[in-house]
């Protein structure tokens, strides 16, 4: 049963990392739910998650990074190449979200890991999905951000920390706000998760080699990242392929559905 359900929370983990739907709600309400407790599968299936959505994201974006990387000598230039340029975006956008992380990461563990705050946050972002697509067209490529911009959408992912808000919902969001079309906003959107992805499973893996890694692990670490991965990069590939042609509707609509859902759980448990 354990690699079953390792298996099932790998594929949650792999949907919800890159959909706007937020992976800390549906793992908060599946253990609310289901009793299906990410967190007693043990600090390797933790790190095995992360581990599984990198890969997914960085095998997709492969040639995207390794531009950055080959420009990264051009990053303070003053006219900076096109992947220079976008690899300072990055790094400007990703200052919010370790700041935050730094200064409210104990208290939003501690606090707001609730089914109420992420039925609230579902609620609340669903209505700006409505919103930003009302405002009409959008025709910028990411390419076009300005630093003050990327930070402004650094923000919206720095508060995606509060379970329900979803990383690349608000990131989403706020790159639509500015102007950008909707695949390219989620495309910078999945660029700027690199790094936050690759924190928290580095700063996991640290402490799992430090204490090591049983047999029992070892499997539900193979489980949990294969399925995430795997599923995290068919999630990113289709999505923007959705974005092309499709609003933001069906997942504002899947979010107030879920919310009510949590309301109506709360009120007869």
């Amino acid at each position: 049963m354990g690699s079953v359900l390792a298996a099932l929370l790998g594929v949650v983990q792999g949907l919800t990392e890159f959909l706007p739907v937020s992976s800390s709600a549906h793992l908060i309400l599946a253990r609310a739910f289901f009793g299906w407790d990410a967190g007693r599968m043990g600090l390797a299936f933790d790190v095995a998650c992360h581990v599984g959505t990198l890969l997914a994201v960085v095998v997709y974006f492969w040639r995207d990074l390794v531009g950055m990387a080959r420009a990264l000598p051009g990053l303070f230039d003053r006219h900076p190449s096109p992947p220079a340029r976008l690899a300072r975006l990055i790094v400007v956008g990703t200052i919010p979200a370790v700041l935050a992380g730094l200064l409210f990461g104990d208290v939003i563990e501690d606090r707001l890991r609730t089914p109420v705050v992420a039925a609230v946050t579902l609620g609340v972002v669903a209505v700006s999905f409505f919103a930003v697509e009302a405002l009409g067209r959008r025709t910028r490529a990411h390419g076009t951000l300005t630093a003050a911009e990327a930070l402004g959408i650094g923000v919206a992912q720095a508060s995606a920390l509060v379970p329900g808000v979803s990383r690349s919902g608000a990131t989403i969001v706020v790159g639509m706000v500015l102007g950008l079309r909707r695949e390219e906003a989620a495309r910078f959107a999945f660029l700027l998760g690199i790094p936050a992805i690759l924190a928290a499973a580095g700063r996991e893996g640290v402490m799992l080699l430090e204490r090591g890694l049983s047999g029992g692990e070892a499997q539900l670490f193979a489980v949990g990242m294969a399925s995430s991965a795997v599923v995290g990069y068919f999630t990113v590939k289709y999505f923007l392929r959705y974005l092309t042609g499709h609003s933001l509707a069906i997942f504002a609509w899947y979010r107030l559905l879920l919310a009510g859902a949590v309301v109506v759980w709360l009120f007869v448990r």
